[in-house]
Protein backbone atom coordinates (compact mmCIF):
# COMPACT_ATOMS: atom_id res chain seq x y z
CA UNK A 1 0.00 0.00 0.00
CA UNK A 2 3.24 2.11 0.33
CA UNK A 3 2.27 4.04 3.65
CA UNK A 4 3.38 2.93 6.94
CA UNK A 5 0.97 0.09 8.59
CA UNK A 6 -0.64 1.72 11.90
CA UNK A 7 1.29 -1.52 13.91
CA UNK A 8 4.96 -0.47 12.87
CA UNK A 9 4.25 3.15 14.88
CA UNK A 10 4.07 1.12 18.65
CA UNK A 11 7.39 -0.81 17.27
CA UNK A 12 8.94 2.38 16.96
CA UNK A 13 7.81 3.75 20.01
CA UNK A 14 9.19 1.04 21.73
CA UNK A 15 12.70 1.49 20.50
CA UNK A 16 12.84 5.10 21.63
CA UNK A 17 11.90 3.68 24.74
CA UNK A 18 14.33 1.11 25.32
CA UNK A 19 17.05 3.57 23.80
CA UNK A 20 15.75 6.30 26.42
CA UNK A 21 16.38 3.61 28.65
CA UNK A 22 19.67 2.24 27.76
CA UNK A 23 20.93 5.92 27.60
CA UNK A 24 19.71 7.11 31.16
CA UNK A 25 20.19 3.38 33.51
CA UNK A 26 22.19 1.38 30.99
CA UNK A 27 18.63 -0.91 30.95
CA UNK A 28 19.01 -4.60 28.91
CA UNK A 29 16.37 -6.55 27.75
CA UNK A 30 17.94 -10.07 28.11
CA UNK A 31 18.19 -9.12 32.04
CA UNK A 32 21.74 -9.31 32.34
CA UNK A 33 22.00 -7.00 34.74
CA UNK A 34 20.31 -8.05 38.52
CA UNK A 35 20.19 -3.84 39.10
CA UNK A 36 18.33 -2.65 36.24
CA UNK A 37 14.46 -2.62 36.81
CA UNK A 38 12.08 -4.62 35.23
CA UNK A 39 9.55 -2.14 32.96
CA UNK A 40 6.24 -2.89 31.73
CA UNK A 41 3.96 -1.38 29.35
CA UNK A 42 0.57 -1.12 31.25
CA UNK A 43 -1.21 1.23 28.64
CA UNK A 44 -0.62 2.46 24.87
CA UNK A 45 -3.04 5.41 23.10
CA UNK A 46 -2.16 5.98 19.31
CA UNK A 47 -3.72 8.93 17.23
CA UNK A 48 -2.96 8.57 13.41
CA UNK A 49 -2.84 11.88 11.88
CA UNK A 50 -1.36 11.71 8.83
CA UNK A 51 0.42 8.89 6.38
CA UNK A 52 3.41 8.48 6.42
CA UNK A 53 4.97 6.69 3.40
CA UNK A 54 7.80 4.10 2.81
CA UNK A 55 11.17 5.22 2.71
CA UNK A 56 9.86 8.41 4.88
CA UNK A 57 12.54 9.86 7.34
CA UNK A 58 10.65 10.18 10.72
CA UNK A 59 11.58 11.93 13.81
CA UNK A 60 10.11 10.72 16.81
CA UNK A 61 10.19 13.08 19.91
CA UNK A 62 9.18 11.63 23.28
CA UNK A 63 9.25 13.26 26.94
CA UNK A 64 8.23 12.24 30.22
CA UNK A 65 4.59 13.46 31.04
CA UNK A 66 3.81 12.48 34.90
CA UNK A 67 5.62 10.12 37.26
CA UNK A 68 3.38 8.00 39.70
CA UNK A 69 4.74 5.64 42.78
CA UNK A 70 5.26 2.71 40.14
CA UNK A 71 4.84 4.37 37.06
CA UNK A 72 5.60 6.97 34.17
CA UNK A 73 3.59 8.38 31.34
CA UNK A 74 5.30 9.10 28.30
CA UNK A 75 4.30 11.78 25.26
CA UNK A 76 5.40 11.04 21.97
CA UNK A 77 5.10 13.30 18.15
CA UNK A 78 6.13 11.18 15.32
CA UNK A 79 7.06 13.57 12.43
CA UNK A 80 7.79 13.70 8.65
CA UNK A 81 11.01 15.80 7.51
CA UNK A 82 8.13 18.69 6.51
CA UNK A 83 7.22 19.04 10.15
CA UNK A 84 3.82 17.44 9.77
CA UNK A 85 2.54 15.39 12.87
CA UNK A 86 2.40 12.02 11.70
CA UNK A 87 1.65 10.44 15.42
CA UNK A 88 0.38 11.98 18.51
CA UNK A 89 0.67 8.76 21.37
CA UNK A 90 1.00 8.18 25.15
CA UNK A 91 1.93 5.29 26.95
CA UNK A 92 2.00 4.14 30.72
CA UNK A 93 5.07 2.27 31.82
CA UNK A 94 5.50 -0.07 35.28
CA UNK A 95 7.88 -0.52 37.54
CA UNK A 96 8.18 -4.52 37.67
CA UNK A 97 9.41 -7.57 39.65
CA UNK A 98 8.74 -9.99 37.24
CA UNK A 99 10.23 -12.97 39.96
CA UNK A 100 7.15 -11.38 42.17
CA UNK A 101 5.04 -10.40 39.18
CA UNK A 102 4.23 -7.43 41.33
CA UNK A 103 4.72 -3.86 40.40
CA UNK A 104 7.70 -2.11 41.93
CA UNK A 105 7.98 1.48 43.12
CA UNK A 106 10.03 3.62 41.24
CA UNK A 107 13.41 4.21 43.10
CA UNK A 108 14.56 7.61 44.38
CA UNK A 109 17.22 6.90 41.82
CA UNK A 110 15.12 6.33 38.69
CA UNK A 111 13.05 8.99 39.50
CA UNK A 112 15.93 11.63 39.21
CA UNK A 113 17.16 10.06 35.76
CA UNK A 114 13.05 10.33 34.57
CA UNK A 115 13.08 13.84 36.02
CA UNK A 116 16.31 14.92 34.18
CA UNK A 117 14.26 14.20 31.09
Amino acid sequence: MGHVNNAVYLTYLEETRFAHWRSIWHYRQDGADARVPGVILARSEVDYRAQAREGDALEIRMHVAHIGRTSFHYQYEIVNEAGEVIVQAKTVQVMYDYAAERPLPISDEIRRMLEAV
